[in-house]
């Protein structure tokens, strides 16, 4: 099959790579029709992980249902499915307890598996034309009917909506208070949204991409340019000297000053600044617990130097840590299929796999017009059009090959 794999920092190639297979009787084989570029997937991309060469990359995904093992009981061979980028067991103690981020069976020693991920275990990535999905009756997602006109509303069930939804969650946010938002990126343009369709009085967005941040207002946010003012005087001078009640953090470790500076703590301690007496922080963006190629000393070794006594004065509380995506993702779907929510408003480019090399490029510059890339592996290169769709048969056998 085609696939997207890592070679090393800033090289990424398609390649004929070997078909995944049934391995588990719980197992499915999906045959990829949408799978994105994810912000996380830069990390990796720059070579500041511990990705290994030869990976296949990839974590948000959607297809069809191809194969299924001898054990599964809730899918059957076309079914469409989004598929959470982290994968669980459905059984262990902490997805007995709905914390499915942090999944104790499939990649032991660790909490937390996902496809393609540095550090999440040994599953392939995405983008690619087929994906093995195991436990595959807990991890997919059953689409409704009429789906697959909408899979890029649908493959964001993935992770970003989720994931802006979560970084909501974990601030507390409640219907009719403000919240503050670092970066516009993917994720952080979803926390937007999702404020928006949870009923915040007051959104605030703060990036310094004008593209990014005319999405932002697109949600119904107040846009914030960091590299025209001081975003922490803007929030209180928007909230009549406050802060805002919430705070969500979507950029991570590799956060940069408005000179374009790598500043590691730049984004959590304006964060701190900006949100009110006894509010809330979600903090959503990743942190790595090393971070070998930094500059910065204590970057190296997984830590920032946070203003603690800033956040212990105001008395705020911080959620943390990846989205359990199937806390949210069946009920994220509801709203798309009833019209009440279109995540794919940011969606910039749809490309093919052969096309994704050039896209981590241009997305990792962070050039104008890159948002969000969709990939559609039955797509020609840079056409535009989908390839002929393959028989269910001769798919079927070339799983088989």
């Amino acid at each position: 099959m085609k696939a997207i794999v890592y070679n090393g920092p800033r090289d990424v190639q398609v390649k004929d790579m070997p078909d995944p297979s049934i391995e588990h009787p719980n197992d499915v084989i999906v045959q990829i029709t949408t799978t994105n570029i994810c912000g996380s997937d830069l990390h990796m991309y720059e070579g500041r992980t511990t990705l290994e060469a030869g990976k296949i990359i990839g974590h948000e995904n959607l297809g069809v249902v191809l194969e299924c093992g001898p054990a599964v009981s809730s899918l059957k061979v076309g079914d469409r499915v989004c598929i959470p980028f982290n994968a669980s067991c459905g059984f262990c103690k902490n997805c007995d307890r709905g914390m499915t981020a942090a999944c104790l069976t499939l990649n032991p020693g660790t909490a937390g598996a996902g496809y393609g991920y540095a550090g999440m275990g040994d599953l392939q990535g995405g983008q690619a034309e087929y994906l093995r999905v195991p436990y595959a009756d807990f991890n997919c997602l059953k689409l409704p009917e009429g789906a697959q006109e909408q899979e890029d509303d649908y493959v964001m069930l993935a992770d970003i909506f989720p994931t802006g939804w979560h970084a909501t969650r974990l601030a507390g946010l409640m219907p009719g208070e403000s919240v503050v938002i670092y970066g516009a990126g993917p994720v952080g343009l979803m926390a937007a949204y999702s404020a928006q369709l949870q009923g915040a009085a007051q959104i605030m967005v703060v990036d310094r991409h004008p593209d990014r941040l005319a999405l932002a207002q697109k949600c119904g946010a107040i846009a914030i340019d960091d590299s025209k003012e001081s975003p922490v005087d803007q929030v209180m001078e928007l909230t009549h000297g406050e802060g805002a009640d919430r705070g969500c953090e979507c950029v991570g470790f590799h956060a940069h000053d408005p000179q374009g500076h790598e500043v590691s703590n730049d984004v959590m301690n304006k964060l701190v600044k900006s949100v009110k007496a006894t509010g809330s922080l979600g903090v959503v963006g990743v942190f790595m617990p090393e971070d070998p190629k930094s500059q910065n000393e204590l970057a190296r070794k997984g830590q920032i130097a946070f203003d603690f006594g800033e956040f212990w004065t105001r008395g705020l509380h911080m959620g943390t840590g990846q989205t359990s995506v199937k806390s949210y993702n069946r009920h994220l779907s509801a709203l798309i299929e009833a019209g009440k929510a279109k995540p794919s408003f940011i969606v910039s480019q749809q490309l093919s796999l052969d096309d994704a090399p050039d896209a981590y490029k241009h997305f990792d510059a962070r050039e104008k017009g890159w948002t969000k890339v969709v990939l559609k592996p039955q797509m020609s290169a840079s056409s535009g059009k989908r390839k002929p769709a393959e028989s269910r048969t001769n798919a079927r056998a070339h799983a088989h090959r």
